[in-house]
């Protein structure tokens, strides 16, 4: 029986080079805080504990992570990765295996942790490395003659010749959690940084005749730290494009599958076309033959099949229903919610609001915090005054009705079903079914006025 797995990320350090108030594990990479994605790797092998150590800005990270599987440790004063790995074991149990990382390696494989974690199973040391094409400001693996791992050696304290080595260590690394224990209290800060490196541990467990046996990742991009922003800009990109290419093999067509960005879940049906510049975030679903046009960001978002959300729309926490249309440069707020067959229009803002089947609001409209029927046709330049200055108000309009242009219906409003209102007015009390109710002042005309002329 495989020994219980407790794991330890290391998240204390500032993070200086991203000169940001923000902890550098909490910035985003695909709408989720770097470490998350490193914690999200780790419970996909179900570990015993979880301890994630932290420092710089502790009180933020720890407020941002919390989860009930999680427990954290503070590292005070931050003195090496070493002393950080030492201070989270001692809250641990010391009866299994141990694994030990990083949390600003966002994109390590849940399957390669494991591989190490199996290594130290066997009662070795597994250590997670990869060959780079510039290793510069890494530290290096270390081998003998017969291939057999010797040491880590960071880069201010490597030779010449150790620094041609193109092997670095990635911050992962697993042992026996009782044997790793005595390792880490047996280091000693000489070296350049003047800091406890977990990376001596290797030596030791050599010199212990303890084996180390190295898992050797070849996708380079899936083990890279990010230390400033532009590393974690290229990434995103790197990330983002993982993302399109798995939905492009699973039958989805995106226009160019580096112009768009994914910081969530989008689950794609059959035949859907995104084109370029999209942003999906939160949790977004596009059913059969949805399109989604160019430059359209979508939040919390469901979509019906075969409707199209055409260039420059903003959706949010919005459910749409099939074969509508939205946009050019519509805005759907949280709570829209929009049957089948119903457009919105250009400049046309929805707000907790729903839109019966075949409603339409095609032009510069604003509909907020009410209930359409179906049929509905709500002109342009029309909107619901839902808000008194203190208060929300619902409005109810009912099937058939049609809003003439440049309307303004005060709510709470009845309209009722069938009925028309001419373009111009200003409803303040309930409009009865199946009449035309107009509320504007008489036109006039005055044939003795003049028109002003400038002077000189």
């Amino acid at each position: 029986m495989a020994s219980p797995l407790d794991v330890v990320i290391l998240a204390a350090g500032q993070g200086k080079r991203m000169h940001s108030a923000l902890p550098k594990v909490l910035h985003p990479l695909a709408g989720e805080p770097l470490v998350a994605h490193v914690l999200a790797s780790v419970r996909a092998l179900a570990p015993r504990a979880m301890a994630l150590v932290v420092g710089h800005g502790a009180e933020v990270v720890e407020r941002a992570l919390a989860a009930p599987d999680l427990t954290f440790v503070r590292q005070n004063p931050p003195r090496g990765t070493g002393d950080a790995a030492r201070v989270a074991l001692a809250e641990l149990p010391s009866d299994g295996v141990a694994l030990v990382g990083l949390g600003d390696v966002p994109l390590v494989p849940a399957e390669a942790l494991a591989s190490i974690a199996e290594i130290a199973q066997a009662g070795r040391v597994g250590l997670l490395t990869a060959r780079v094409r510039d290793p510069f400001g890494l530290g290096r693996v270390v081998r003998g003659p017969a291939g057999d791992v010797q040491a880590i050696v960071e880069e201010t304290d490597a030779t010449p010749s150790q620094r041609a080595i193109g092997e670095i260590n990635t911050g992962f690394i697993a042992a026996p959690a009782a044997q790793l224990a005595r390792w880490l209290s047996r280091l000693t800060p000489h070296n350049a940084q003047g800091e406890y490196y977990l990376t001596d541990v290797v030596a030791m467990a050599v010199a212990d005749g303890v084996p180390v046996e190295a898992h050797v990742v070849t996708d380079e991009a899936s083990v890279l730290g990010v230390n400033d922003r532009a590393q974690l800009a290229a990434l995103e990109r790197v990330l983002q494009r993982r993302k399109a290419n798995a939905l492009m093999l699973a039958g989805t067509t995106i226009v160019d599958a580096e112009r768009i960005d994914i910081r969530g879940s989008l689950q794609c049906a059959r035949d859907v076309t995104i084109d370029v510049g999209c942003v999906f975030e939160g949790h977004v679903r596009l059913a059969d033959g949805a399109h989604v046009g160019p430059y359209c960001v979508l939040r919390d978002v469901i979509v019906g099949e075969r409707t199209r959300i055409e260039a420059y729309s903003h959706l949010e926490k919005a459910t749409i229903g099939a074969q509508c249309r939205v946009g050019p440069y519509a805005r759907l707020r949280p709570g829209a919610e929009l049957a089948d067959d119903v457009h919105i229009g250009n400049f046309v803002e929805v707000k907790a609001s729903t839109l019966g089947q075949g409603s339409k609001a095609n032009h510069l409209a604003y509909v907020g915090d009410a209930t359409l029927g179906s049929r509905v046709n709500f002109g342009a330049g029309s909107i619901i005054a839902n808000y008194d200055g203190a208060n929300k108000h619902r409005s109810v309009i009912g099937d058939d009705v049609h809003v003439g242009s440049n309307c303004v219906l005060v709510a709470p409003i009845t309209i009722g079903a069938g009925a028309t209102i001419g373009g111009g007015s200003t409803i303040v009390k309930e409009a009865p079914g199946g009449q035309l109710t107009l509320a504007r002042a008489p036109q006039v005309s005055n044939a003795r006025w003049k028109r002003p002329r400038k002077k000189g």
